[in-house]
């Protein structure tokens, strides 16, 4: 009984590949954007990502008992889900997000409609968008430093500028999968590999790309069109979501309309709906129609292809350019294009990044000389500037003098001086200040421009409590205690067990103060 013959109907197809390999070899692909997440947004991210995966395992194994079906969960169908599904969501979410969001996704829009090959819509886009509609507000709240922000998507749907670079990385906020270098390299060597579908991924970016290039209002601004790209879960969910196997056509072109009506969708939202971050929902509606295409749009049999009938027909074989593997032309391919992103990013966002950057420099010197209306450089300030190169002086460490420039009153008077000082002595990398002080010499205060000093540690330079022990202070040079108990007006009590990032703080202001006693003091720059 063991060896009788397994009949079905057509077409019968054996491929290389099990769905476990197909599976696990998925998720090994989300590896990359799931580290970055977890490096760039913490531990939490982790716990989220561990709670989505394990959740779904064990929905999926409970109710194979209860229903007495074969253990599909070993097949890592339900690791991806949970994977997609963690990756999709902010990494603020409480932890019962990813608990409930993977359940409703593993029994609901999987299990109760059949399990792998018979859901109808992607179980992971099912349980994220069960969790926007159910838990709006935590679902979608994300947090820096325990601060409200906005995702990038949404700062663009409000006309502000991003930083498409940190967006490209994965360092720019929003979803805890954000790198789109990660999702895309990943989703590459799908494709490479033959797993994924090339006629949806390119579909997608295609449709998206042309609506808003059409209709998002910017035109085809390369700038414009690549940070809608690179945010909102576009890469994410035309690599990973559209080519789903169960929930996509399998004709080549009824995978092409598939893909474009999931990417006019997208960018519909995009531009005209209420939520910027909606990708998902075309996603769900693309997987709604397909059983319309597959019945319009029907393959033709082999033997009726051109292929077929030329090798029937005895014509020459393929060229030698066709029989080269396409793995080997796919990831050259692969390398070009990551190159050619990398280069074409830096090349356009260059301009956005350097402006941005300006402009918070400049929001940092108002902050340190409130009584500056405007900020003016004077080219004898910046020649000195310039005399004194990379290096300030052996007394304060690793110090550079970037920039002095004279903050003017609303009567045009000299009202102090801002200086960007960096100390290279930091304990994670440089620390940059601006310093601002007043004409007699008074430190007004002090801002952070660059600070990448341990969270919980070192950051706390950042908080009132250290740096506006600076602030409306006439010394010439201040004192670092690493006990604490400061009481002079040059003393200033360190952070307990951060003394490294402390010194460079201090020695940042102090070579601020040396440089106004030697080279403005007296000057009469800006006059």
């Amino acid at each position: 009984m063991a060896k009788l013959l397994n009949l079905s109907s057509g077409p019968q197809t054996r491929d290389r590949w099990t769905t476990p390999f197909i599976m696990y070899f998925v998720a090994a692909s989300l590896l990359p954007a799931a580290i970055v997440g977890v490096v760039v947004n913490g531990l939490h991210s982790l716990f989220i990502i561990l709670a989505s995966v394990a959740t779904a395992v064990l929905c999926e194994f409970v109710f194979d008992k209860i229903c007495k079906k074969p253990d599909t969960w070993k097949d890592g169908s339900a690791v991806v889900t949970g994977m997609l599904l963690a990756l999709s969501l902010s990494p603020s979410t409480p932890l019962y997000g990813p608990i409930l969001g993977a359940a409703f996704a593993i029994i609901v829009a999987k299990c109760c409609f059949g399990g792998l090959g018979k859901n109808f819509i992607n179980p992971a886009l099912a349980g994220r968008c069960f969790l926007l509609i159910s838990f709006g507000k935590s679902m979608t709240l994300f947090e820096v430093d325990g601060v409200a922000t906005a995702t990038p998507v949404a700062d663009l749907a409000a006309g502000k500028a991003v930083n498409i670079t940190a967006m490209f990385l994965g360092t720019g906020g929003g979803v805890i999968g954000a790198s789109i270098l990660a999702l895309a390299l990943g989703g590459l060597l799908l494709w490479a590999m033959d797993i994924i579908h090339g006629q949806i991924w390119i579909s997608v970016l295609v449709g998206f790309t042309v609506f808003m290039g059409l209709f998002g209002g910017h035109g085809f601004d390369p700038e414009f069109l690549l940070a809608h790209l690179c945010g909102g879960g576009v890469i994410m969910g035309a690599f990973y979501m559209a080519t789903d196997y169960t929930t996509s056509p399998v004709s080549r072109l009824g995978q092409t309309v598939y893909g474009l009506l999931i990417g006019i969708l997208g960018a519909l939202f995009r531009v005209a709906g209420s939520a910027a971050d909606s990708f998902s929902y075309s996603i769900i509606i693309g997987n709604l129609f397909t059983p319309l295409i597959e019945t319009y749009i029907i393959p033709k049999p082999y033997a009726y292809r051109k292929s077929a009938i030329a090798l029937q027909n005895g014509e020459p074989q393929l060229p030698f350019w066709k029989k080269i593997p396409r793995p080997v032309i796919v990831l050259t391919v692969i390398a070009l294009v990551t190159g050619a992103a990398l280069g074409g990013v830096y090349t356009m966002t260059k301009g956005t990044i350097e402006e941005k950057k300006r402009q918070e420099k400049l929001a940092s010197y108002k902050e340190v000389l409130p009584e500056g209306e405007e900020f003016v450089s004077d080219p004898g300030l910046d020649e000195k500037v310039s005399e004194i190169g990379g290096s300030y002086g052996t007394d304060f460490g690793k110090i550079t003098i970037n920039e002095a420039i004279i903050a003017k009153n609303a009567s045009g008077e000299t009202a102090g001086y801002g200086l960007s000082v960096t100390s290279g002595d930091g304990y994670d990398g440089n620390v940059t200040v601006s310093v601002g002080i007043s004409s007699d010499g008074v430190v007004q205060g002090i801002a952070f421009t660059e600070l990448h000093e341990t969270a919980g540690m070192g950051m706390q330079a950042a908080e009132p409590a250290f740096y506006e022990q600076f602030k409306n202070r006439a010394v010439s040079r201040f004192k670092l205690l690493k006990g604490g108990g400061a009481a002079a007006a040059d003393e200033i009590d360190g952070i307990s067990g951060c003394t490294r990032t402390s010194t460079a703080v201090t020695n940042a202001v102090n070579a601020g103060l040396d440089f106004y006693e030697n080279v403005l003091k007296g000057g009469n720059y800006g006059e």
